[in-house]
């Protein structure tokens, strides 16, 4: 496999590389026709190619070999957290947790939210850079935002926990959760859940979890959940 991977979803059918990809590779790599480059489709799959046509908005490959290479852990973790509203800390967020693991990325919408809206483009972009320089071939999804009350309404199969600092009883994630098991954990936004966001989620089978002793901005604990979690799958 090459140093540099290139990602093209449709690799397989266009035999293409996406635009940004293919000005990266003849006018940053200077590579020409006939040079030898590796491909992720994100989907699973690893793709050794010649390149054919090298052009700055359309480079033609031709897939010299197909290489399955699913994702290293057995298990989906999906963190769904109200971004902060200096986005350079969810986007820090989302590049760690892309090369530690995770299978899906969802911003919420809370009520004490700081941002409103979120264009997701520069977020897609972030985990495809990770993905590529962690030599993975599976990219996380990443939604759209989406309204607090709508997201916890939908079926998740595995464990669904919130984490939050209100003093009520809640397990630390140590001890809730059980190596295997599918995962989707609630980080909340600089000034925490509010008490009934909190509520309606336990009463939807959340369960309430914290994350150690010490007050956790958002995208830390958004990275020590899933570092958690894959922590605990590594044991013996």
């Amino acid at each position: 496999m090459a140093d540099t991977i290139f990602y093209s979803p449709d690799i397989k059918h266009t035999h293409q590389l996406p635009e940004q990809e293919s000005q990266h590779c003849v006018k940053v790599l200077r590579m020409k026709e006939g040079d030898k480059l590796t491909v992720t489709d994100g989907k699973g799959f690893f793709y050794d190619c010649t390149l054919i046509q090298a052009h700055h908005k359309h480079c033609v490959l031709s897939i010299d070999k197909e290489i399955s290479q699913p994702k290293s852990w057995n298990f989906n973790l999906q963190i769904a957290f109200a971004p902060t509203k200096n986005i350079d800390r969810i986007e820090w967020f989302a590049e760690k947790a892309t090369e530690i693991g995770i299978d899906r990325l969802t911003p919420l919408l809370c009520r004490f939210s700081e941002r409103k809206e979120l264009k997701t483009e520069r977020l897609e972009k972030i985990v495809v850079s990770a993905m590529k320089q962690s030599q993975q071939a599976v990219k996380p999804i990443v939604d759209e935002m989406m309204a607090f009350d709508r997201f916890i309404e939908q079926p998740f199969d595995g464990r669904k926990f919130i984490a939050h600092c209100y003093p009520i009883l809640k397990r630390p994630l140590t001890k809730a959760y059980n190596k295997g098991e599918n995962t989707l954990i609630l980080i909340g936004p600089e000034g925490d859940f509010s008490e009934e966001e909190v509520q309606k989620a336990v009463n939807l089978g959340y369960e309430p979890i914290s994350l150690g002793e010490n007050r956790l901005r958002t995208e830390t604990a958004c990275l020590a959940a899933a570092h958690t979690i894959h922590v605990i799958n590594n044991l013996k």
